[in-house]
């Protein structure tokens, strides 16, 4: 069975597709749609990031991060659940999640400047080199590695979530957020395990592929390696700031 720690490529996602069917998904489509995706991503950035800059004023841009993160998490569902939407719903999450990170990172270069074409060159670069790993059968994606590293995800999911519940009561885990070394190797391994996820999604669209999904899951599977793409440029960010505190 195909395990992947991403909720957009879980194991049950390509399940039953008849590969006899000429329309069907394609390694190449799957490559072009992602590229799709990343360029709306950066032009609705492009947008918040410049009225941050005009404006100098957080405050001015919060609706477009709570809009971002919320709507984004909402079409992101939609796809995830109901994958013969994603055609539609994807570039929607795109541009949702476009303008979160437009914000944040607007808000991180004002604090740290230099700090996002750092992150930006560092998850860029983590991804050619895993790719390059995984097409050379450096890395492989054996089941117990696929086990191990759905579990680690799933055990960095709870950990925040638990964090955000005790931040309600005034509590937290402050290593998450602190500079110190344990913050900074917490981030690391998240980091670590961040980027292992994008080999489970090169694995698990590459079986895909193989198997003969539906056309329309190129989408849904372009959607799945934005979601790891977001969640490794976010954390990444989040290191480096920390390393930056420290200085």
């Amino acid at each position: 069975m195909m395990r992947s720690g991403n909720p957009a490529l879980s194991a049950k996602t390509f399940a039953g597709f008849d590969a006899a069917s000429d329309d069907v998904m394609t390694l190449q489509g799957t490559v072009n749609k992602t590229g799709i995706l990343l360029a709306i991503v950066v032009v609705s950035a492009s947008y918040v990031w410049s009225r941050f800059f005009e404006t100098g004023d957080a405050a001015a841009i919060t609706p477009y991060l709570i809009g971002g993160v919320i709507g984004g998490l909402i079409f992101a569902m939609i796809a995830i659940f109901k994958p013969t939407t994603a055609p539609w719903s994807a570039p929607i999450y795109a541009v949702l999640e476009g303008l979160f990170l437009g914000g944040i990172s607007a808000i991180f270069e004002n604090m740290y400047p230099g700090i996002v074409i750092q992150a930006v060159g560092l998850t860029f670069g983590t991804m050619l080199s895993l790719l390059l790993a995984y097409k050379s059968g450096i890395i492989r994606a054996t089941e117990n590695f696929k086990l191990g590293v759905a579990a680690a995800t799933g055990g960095i999911f709870v950990l925040y979530m638990v964090n955000i519940v005790m931040g309600f009561f005034g509590s937290g885990m402050g290593f998450i957020h602190q500079s110190g070394l344990w913050g900074i190797g917490f981030s690391a391994f998240v980091v670590v395990i961040a980027a292992l996820n994008l080999v489970l999604d090169f694995d698990f669209i590459e079986d895909a592929a193989e198997r003969g999904a539906p056309k329309y899951m190129e989408w849904r599977a372009a959607l799945g390696l934005l979601i790891t793409l977001v969640w490794l440029y976010l954390e990444i960010l989040r290191l480096l700031s920390k390393l930056r505190g420290r200085d």
